[in-house]
């Protein structure tokens, strides 16, 4: 049975989603079943993640359990930080104050623009030879 408390947030960017689980403890951060640093390699895609928590002087007060599916580091690492700006929004709606400000709970709508066809890129022409 399942006496603890938990707090859910749900966090998307790029082609990342995020289903985040706060617990309250001792600051544990696991990633898919992994160690966070394990997963997300770089300190600056934890760093990112963690923001709310510094935001907000909830520092190690919450363990972190997450699923991510889709995108890659940078992606996950930015819905990873949404699903526990949102998450935190369940602990307590004081939290609003805090994060809004700092656009922690803006969800970044900036997706990658298609190939058009003729093009190299999306917007990447070859060059134009007026003679």
């Amino acid at each position: 049975m399942m006496a603890d408390v938990m707090f859910r947030g749900l966090g998307r960017r790029k082609a990342s989603v995020a289903r985040v689980i706060l617990k309250p403890g001792s600051g544990a951060f696991v990633v898919n079943n992994r160690e966070a640093k394990e997963y997300l390699k770089s300190d600056i895609y934890i760093k990112d993640a963690l923001q709310p928590f510094g935001i907000t002087d909830t520092v190690n007060k919450f363990d972190i359990k997450v699923t991510v599916r889709g995108g890659g580091l940078s992606g996950q690492a930015g819905a990873i930080r949404l699903g526990i700006a949102r998450a935190l929004l369940e602990v307590s709606e004081d939290h609003r104050r805090t994060l809004r400000p700092e656009g922690m709970l803006t969800q970044n709508s900036k997706v990658k623009e298609r190939k058009k066809p003729g093009l190299r890129k999306a917007r990447k022409a070859r060059q134009f030879s007026k003679r």
